[in-house]
């Protein structure tokens, strides 16, 4: 039978694509990535079908094989002569298919591997170059698995699914044009059966298949299970559920073994037919290849030819409605890669070394003029109305102000994650938008309040700021941040592996790594999303100095909900339901009797 793809052995059932002039017209644009490649894989196809035509050239010298050893009226001793020829010409032939089969083998792997690593790696750039709009609207779920089950299909495809269905296809009709010409009669009564049985079989195993993916989405549920207590394995102990997450769990894998047992059962009734029913057709060609044989119609190496035969098309044909079902499923993965290449995307970008900047440092001078802003996945909910507000260069500004009042948007316009609906963003009084954007954020830089590190060292998380330092750079810039003695302690130094998000380091380790991979950056502009929460007094103010060192010289944005930590900025910018409500120096906005500074501030802490 067909080999299931990688996609259905790992429990991933991908959604199907009919197969028509369009769907196949879209898959073909992909094939794109084949012409560098198109020589060796136009090789590989052509062995392909050359070991395939070889293949029937087994059944018709096997029946020779046979008629040379029958003894017939006048034959003398030497009537085995053709019969040891035929069979060095069959394993010949053999060896020759063998040295096709490799060469098809191989050429189709090198051509299909480098294909899809092309491929990857553009798919990939595609998705990291998608603006935040794209990300806001899409799980990151479905995202990975455009680069992993869709790419493996296709991968499938190219190595596995398309060369089988074109070497069934060569078996069937080969083989039926050889029954065909060693008996007529007998291939009427062979073709009679076949197809009933094929019909069943298609019908057990659309069944089969539809039991196998509820098995497999009841098995998901259970990892699901698994994933979020592992996750959550302090809150599992602290509230001492551990019973309650076995009986969810235990519930869980009953669902998966009723259904198991369930298809079990219907395989297992299915074996016993195809069992019956294929040797019941055998039964039946030989019981008439009997008779004929008896009334010299057919002779005993024509019936073991057309036997042979048989079997080659009745093997085709049970593959092709699985090989189908996979075809589908390409179409419908290169369909969704399709899409995701053809989305526009926010910046270029390419393989190598970044190109020099070409925009000069920036002085750091930021105004928002009349900004007015919806989120595209939000579009009937008006982020911030009208927002005007201005940075000197060097100048320390904060944005306090209630959950959900806009702060994080601005700053997020500030790094043009997006754009404003109506209104500018001046930069140097230039608008935002007409910088290169690479180069925009390269002179910006963010420390934000859960602190993202990636597995590697720490000495490559403190060089992220900066691709390409040196140890000397890198170590230059943990001084600064307060980072080097800690780091230092490892027995590995910079080259402690930090863990998955940095797991392995305390949150003002982490904090400190990420100011570090700031300073190292050198922005010019600077944005501080609550650097300082959650932290405990000796480790805010270690963080709190190094943060003096990173914003001197910089303009800064602080996005603050600790008053405590903004008292001495130049400014603070009071922002409430998407409007900047007030402005003004501590001192002064602790002056406004009914202001809302003053009613946040009273219930933090008392002058």
């Amino acid at each position: 039978m067909a080999r299931y793809s990688r996609n259905d052995q790992a429990g991933v059932e991908l959604p199907k694509a009919k197969l028509n002039r369009e769907s196949l017209g879209q898959a073909l644009e992909l094939f794109k990535y084949l012409r560098p490649y198109r020589a060796r894989f136009g090789a590989a196809l052509l062995a392909l079908m050359a070991g395939s035509v070889l293949s029937l050239a087994f059944p018709y010298l096997a029946g020779r094989i046979i008629d040379g050893v029958m003894p017939t009226a006048g034959a003398g001793s030497g009537h085995l002569v053709g019969a040891d020829r035929t069979a060095l010409l069959l394993v010949g032939i053999l060896a020759l298919q063998a040295g096709f089969s490799y060469f098809q083998a191989l050429s189709l792997a090198t051509a299909g591997q480098r294909c899809l690593v092309d491929l990857r790696r553009d798919t990939y750039a595609r998705l990291i170059s998608l603006p935040m709009s794209f990300f806001a609207q899409r799980r990151v779920g479905e995202l990975a698995s455009r680069l992993s089950a869709d790419l493996i299909q296709m991968e499938d495809t190219l190595t596995t699914i398309l060369p089988q269905f074109l070497r069934q296809s060569i078996l069937l009709i080969g083989g039926i044009g050889l029954i065909a010409a060693t008996s007529l009669k007998l291939t009427g009564v062979m073709l009679a059966s076949l197809p009933v049985v094929i019909a069943i079989a298609v019908v057990f195993g659309r069944r089969t298949r539809k039991i196998w993916r509820e098995a497999q989405d009841r098995l998901a549920d259970t990892a699901t299970i698994v994933e979020e207590t592992l996750q959550g394995i302090v809150n599992v102990k602290a509230f001492a559920n551990e019973t309650y997450e076995l009986q969810r769990y235990h519930e869980g894998l009953g669902k998966f073994l009723t259904i198991t047992l369930r298809g079990a059962r219907l395989r297992a009734a299915f074996v016993s037919f195809i069992i019956f029913a294929l040797f019941g057709c055998i039964v039946l060609v030989l019981w008439s290849g009997a008779h004929m044989l008896e009334r010299g119609e057919i002779t005993m190496g024509g019936l073991t030819r057309f036997g042979l035969c048989t079997t080659f098309v009745a093997g085709a044909m049970g593959q092709f409605a699985e090989l189908y079902s996979q075809l589908q499923k390409a179409i419908g993965a290169t369909q969704r890669v399709r899409e995701l290449l053809r989305e526009p995307v926010e910046v270029e970008t390419h393989l190598g070394p970044p190109a020099p900047s070409t925009l000069p440092r920036l002085k750091g001078e930021v105004a928002f003029e009349n900004v007015s802003f919806t989120y595209p996945s939000r579009t009937g909910v008006e982020v911030l109305h009208e927002v005007t507000l201005a940075a000197a260069p060097g100048q320390r500004i904060a944005l306090v102000g209630p959950s959900g009042a806009g702060k994080s948007t601005l700053i997020s316009l500030l790094l043009r994650l997006y754009d404003p609906t109506s209104g500018r963003l001046l930069i140097d009084g230039r608008d935002a938008r007409d910088y290169p954007l690479t180069e925009l954020r390269g002179q910006m830089s963010m420390v934000p309040q859960e602190v993202l590190l990636f597995g590697g060292s720490i000495a490559e998380n403190i060089a992220y700021g900066k691709p390409g330092a040196n140890q000397a750079e890198i170590e230059q810039a943990a001084r600064q941040a307060n980072a080097h003695d800690f780091i230092t302690k490892f027995p590995e130094g910079y080259a402690t592996l930090v863990g998955d998000r940095g797991i392995k380091l305390s949150g003002g380790q982490r904090q400190r790594v990420a100011i570090a991979r700031a300073i190292l950056k050198n922005p010019a502009i600077l944005i501080l999303d609550e650097a300082t929460s959650a932290l405990d007094s000796e480790s805010e103010g270690l963080i709190q100095q190094a943060l003096e060192t990173l914003m001197r010289g910089r303009t800064s944005f602080i996005i603050a909900h600790r008053l405590a930590t903004v008292r001495h900025v130049d400014r603070i910018i009071v922002i409430a339901d998407g409007r900047v409500v007030e402005s003004g120096t501590h001192e002064e906005l602790q002056a406004l009797e009914a202001g809302v500074y003053r009613r946040l501030a009273a219930l933090q802490f008392r002058d």
